[in-house]
């Protein structure tokens, strides 16, 4: 199994009984750095389950990404615009057994709080009964400290505040979510 990240970032993962061993999940995580899709990735290695990240469709203008963005069935999403087919199409995912994972900040964070964005909630909506994971990456924003490798650490947890309501709020559900991540994980300056 090809593991990339291990020869600059040492990652750790804690939690990991929470992660189904087979089955659809929606993943919900913190984005303060672009490290932090990558070692998810490569914790997840570790249950041998793979991960679709909805990802924002301008990463696919540089060809070199875009080609391994297409390897690995990733799917591009126009934040900001109601992007139904992105939407659609991680809904049939999920549908099919797969394990899809979200940033509800909708853009990098880089260790600041931001407004959760209402798409996890319309997909946690939209695929009920599906359980919702969520995983708080501390340690990538440390990647400034070059040439000292940074430490990640990888926390799968389940939400304290429950899994999503009937009627829950869109907003109030995204908001939640990422208030539980952001307690685990705080803001860096």
């Amino acid at each position: 199994m090809l593991r990339p990240l291990r020869w600059w970032a040492r990652v750790s993962a804690k939690g990991l009984e929470n992660l189904p061993l087979n089955g659809a999940a929606l993943i919900v995580s913190n984005h303060d750095s672009w490290l932090d899709p990558l070692a998810i990735i490569e914790a997840m290695m570790w249950r041998e389950r793979q991960l679709r990240f909805l990802a924002k469709h301008s990463l696919w203008k540089f060809r070199p990404l875009a080609w391994i963005l297409d390897q690995a069935d990733q799917i591009p999403i126009r934040r900001g615009e109601g992007d139904t087919a992105a939407l659609e199409a991680a809904v049939d995912a999920i549908g099919r057994g797969e394990m899809i994972g979200v940033f509800p900040e909708g853009t990098l964070s880089r260790g600041t709080n931001l407004r959760a964005r209402r798409g996890v909630s319309r997909l946690a909506r939209a695929c009920p009964g599906v359980p919702v994971v969520l995983i708080a990456v501390s340690g990538g924003t440390d990647l400034k400290r070059f040439p000292k490798r940074p430490r990640v650490v990888v926390e799968f947890f389940e939400p304290a505040g429950g899994q999503p309501r009937p009627g829950e709020d869109d907003q109030e559900l995204s908001q939640r979510l990422l208030d539980e991540i952001r307690a685990k994980v705080p803001r860096t300056r």
